[in-house]
């Protein structure tokens, strides 16, 4: 049989996926859909195999101060575009068949994919302490977390564009709030 890894559909039936981890479990269940169709702030991606899903990736855009990320090469002061792979399960009765890093490697290309069309530096995972070695062995590097601002530049000012007040047409003024 061959596994498909595409994204979630809002008909799909959610509920026989188990992968063992309750908290995983839920969000799947409960609250993948919400992200993904109603709040637009994570997408869920799938494994599929003959209508059944046997694992998940959810994923959302990101960004991460240079200074995080302790590079290699000289990069900007400023938060670099990152993709982060918030959720990842298998279910119990997928185990041992590559599922894990398959969906892993779905999210490093659309990192990649994300890289050539609007700029990412990387894929950030925030592991369990289960899932590092899991991790580790597919090249991720733990980050040391550094809080704070950075005193060589000032604390930027949050703006917010709500995707409704985008002109439709060139020249056209956005509506403020969106309306």
């Amino acid at each position: 049989m061959t596994v498909e890894i595409r994204t979630l559909r809002p008909e799909e039936d959610r509920r026989p996926f188990r992968s063992g981890d309750e908290e995983l479990d839920v969000f799947f269940h409960r609250y993948a859909g919400q992200n993904q169709f109603r709040h637009h702030i994570g997408v869920t991606y799938v494994a599929v195999e003959e209508g059944r899903i046997l694992g998940f990736a959810t994923v959302s855009p990101g960004s991460l101060d240079a200074e995080v990320l302790k590079p290699r090469k000289r990069m900007p002061p400023y938060p670099l575009p990152i993709l982060r792979l918030a959720r990842l399960a298998v279910d119990e009765g997928a185990r041992g068949r590559g599922l894990g890093r398959a969906i892993v490697r779905f999210a490093i290309e659309l990192a990649e994919k994300m890289m050539e069309e609007l700029g990412c530096v990387g894929l950030v995972v925030d592991a369990t302490k289960g899932a590092i070695e899991f991790y580790d062995r597919l090249g991720f590097i733990v980050m040391e977390v550094v809080e704070g601002v950075s005193p060589l530049r000032p604390a930027p000012v949050p703006l917010f564009l709500p995707l409704g007040s985008v002109p439709t047409r060139p020249g056209a003024t956005p509506k403020p709030g969106g309306k």
